[in-house]
């Protein structure tokens, strides 16, 4: 009996350090995702991006360090064995640089989209992020990490290129796809050995600018703030005031009420406020539609409104409409070459709103 006491005391802690050993990565990716969620998205900052590029400089530095590794021990010479740690080691920097870039693109790009399609875009990225986390061995498989870099740099580049021109315009976006693509098959020819292939890269290139086209990625860098219908917009104080109605005490899930009311000839005003970054100036317009049984999204004529970039809570816009017919209702905001920033839907009532209605104050 003695005898099998002392292995079942040496074991438990083996098992326990071994456990904060798989622990150690969930805990530092949550962490790092914490973090990153706090600090970044909120306006896309100048510093925020020059710190994205410096993780993707350091990747591709090791993609040039690991490739020099590659290349074949010439005929008579003994390659050393490396110790294990230092065998790893650059393939789990690899992992916390391209996963530090996944995590906050995916941040940047949540906080750009307003609409289903762009949402789905962002939580796509999201899955990277998650994934990124598990393929650790398979970064020793250049045609994947190749991809992967290419990738990173393609988004960076997206957010990066706008910023410094002070344009959202289609072209830019397409260049700046072009320029992130290019970057990884130029890093690729200079890697001793040029292992891995890289047509796969070029393949999510170009379904970065298929999906653009399809605007299914939001039109960074611009932010949605925040959007909302409501009445009698005022400005106090340099702040907009937008008067809602309080939704009934047992509706304790929401605080503006479901439905909108109107009185017969009241206005109803759409307000959107986006950030756009320092030194950007462009048009933005709301565009009204009513859902029809027959015939769908019946669009009416978009209305404009200019933007200067670089205030921190967002530039502000608005429109109105007025004698709306009741129904399903959708306001979006849109770049002028008809690219989605945001959406928000409504439901106008056919009753009139009450003269007693509780009414409450939405600030921008």
């Amino acid at each position: 009996m003695d005898g099998m006491t002392e292995p079942a005391s040496s074991w438990r802690p083996a098992m326990t350090a071994a456990g904060l050993r798989q622990a150690l990565p969930a805990a530092a990716f949550f962490a790092g995702f914490l973090w990153d969620a706090l600090t970044l998205g909120r306006s896309v900052a100048a510093m925020d991006l020059w710190l994205l590029a410096a993780y993707l400089a350091g990747a591709a530095g090791l993609l040039w360090y690991l490739g020099r590794l590659e290349t074949v021990v010439p005929a008579g010479a003994v390659a050393a064995p490396a110790p294990r740690w230092r065998g790893a080691a650059p393939y789990l920097l690899l992992q916390f640089l391209f996963g530090g870039l996944f995590s906050a693109l995916f941040i940047f790009y949540l906080k750009s989209s307003g609409y289903l399609p762009a949402t789905l875009w962002a939580l796509g990225l999201g899955g990277l992020l998650v994934a990124n986390e598990f393929i650790e061995d398979r970064y020793r498989r250049f045609t994947l990490t190749w991809t992967l870099f290419g990738l990173c740099a393609m988004l960076l580049l997206n957010f990066v290129l706008p910023h410094m021109v002070g344009s959202i315009a289609a072209f830019w976006f397409v260049a700046s796809t072009l320029a992130g693509a290019g970057l990884a098959h130029g890093l690729r020819l200079k890697t001793p050995g040029r292992p891995g292939r890289i047509g796969p890269m070029w393949a999510v290139a170009a379904a970065l600018l298929l999906a653009h086209a399809a605007n299914v990625i939001p039109p960074v860098p611009l932010v949605k703030r925040d959007i909302a219908v409501g009445h009698d917009l005022a400005r106090l104080d340099g702040a907009y005031v937008l008067k809602q109605e309080k939704a009934p005490w047992w509706q304790f899930w929401r605080r503006v009420e479901g439905e909108v009311h109107l009185r017969p000839g009241e206005r109803l005003h759409c307000l959107s406020a986006v950030f756009a970054p320092a030194g950007l100036d462009t048009r933005l317009y709301h565009r009204w539609s009513r859902h029809d049984d027959r015939q769908g999204w019946i669009a009416t004529p978009r209305i404009g409104f200019a933007l200067a970039g670089g205030r921190a809570g967002g530039y502000r816009g608005y429109t109105w409409k007025q004698n709306l017919a009741p129904g399903e209702w959708k306001v979006a905001v849109e770049t002028e070459d008809g690219r989605t920033v945001a959406v928000h839907r409504f439901v106008l009532s056919p009753a009139p709103r009450a003269t007693d209605a509780e009414m409450i104050d939405k600030v921008f």
